[in-house]
């Protein structure tokens, strides 16, 4: 994808938009978490901080298998994993040799992620505000319904109808800035991507859970 926006632009999103049909807006958010089955493509992340300065960028790749699976890696200007394997979250950083691991369950309820690795049933959680146009991209804002998720909105921005952008804004006056290239939609994903095995010789922080059978 050719397409460029600068962090200057991201930031004035809405400022000189067009409203957009809502109906439009709605379509596009529920197709994408009712009909993707498998996403994936390459990244460019910045934070930014309260006054709009750049605290932080980084580039990776990601890709979601659903219901429940997604694997977030960055490759520069540091390597770290974060993969969700359905039961878990396992986030790895590569330089600190470290493994924090937490019950997916509970990691990511109210979050922006479960939008995008979850069920159909993630829209429930969240409340749409509205929808503009903007360079050709139709963005959607959405908030969390549970003000204790650490995020005040999320705004997703789509190109002919596929995800394209991404803006997190959380409770601590940060936005996070996430442009997406590349993009496939609804192709195989080895399963092996969302199999998170801890490396030797690393630290491990926090108890996975453990899946239950039930006796026939």
């Amino acid at each position: 994808m050719k397409r460029r926006l600068s962090l200057c632009a991201l930031l004035l999103v809405g400022q000189f938009a067009q409203s957009a049909d809502e109906d439009v807006g709605r379509k596009y958010v529920d197709n994408f978490v009712a009909d993707v089955v498998t996403f994936q493509g390459n990244f460019k992340q910045a934070l930014l901080d309260a006054d709009g300065q750049v605290i932080d960028k980084t580039t990776g790749t990601l890709e979601i298998q659903r219901p429940g699976k997604f694997r977030w890696s960055y490759i520069e200007p540091y390597e770290q994993w974060l993969v969700a394997d359905g039961l878990n979250v396992w986030s790895y950083d590569v330089d600190l040799a470290q493994v924090t691991v937490k019950p997916q369950s509970s990691a990511l309820a109210n979050t922006p992620a479960l939008l995008l690795g979850g069920s159909s049933g993630a829209l429930e959680q969240f409340a749409y505000e509205e929808s503009y146009v903007e360079a050709d991209t139709t963005w959607v804002r959405l908030t969390p319904k549970n003000t204790e998720s650490g995020f005040e909105r999320v705004e997703l921005g789509f190109y002919d109808g596929t995800l394209h952008r991404m803006v997190f804004f959380d409770n601590l006056e940060q936005t996070t800035l996430v442009e997406l290239s590349e993009v496939l939609v609804n192709l195989p994903i080895d399963a092996d991507r969302f199999n998170f095995v801890v490396p030797e010789n690393v630290d491990v922080v926090g108890t996975p859970a453990v899946a239950v059978t039930l006796d026939p």
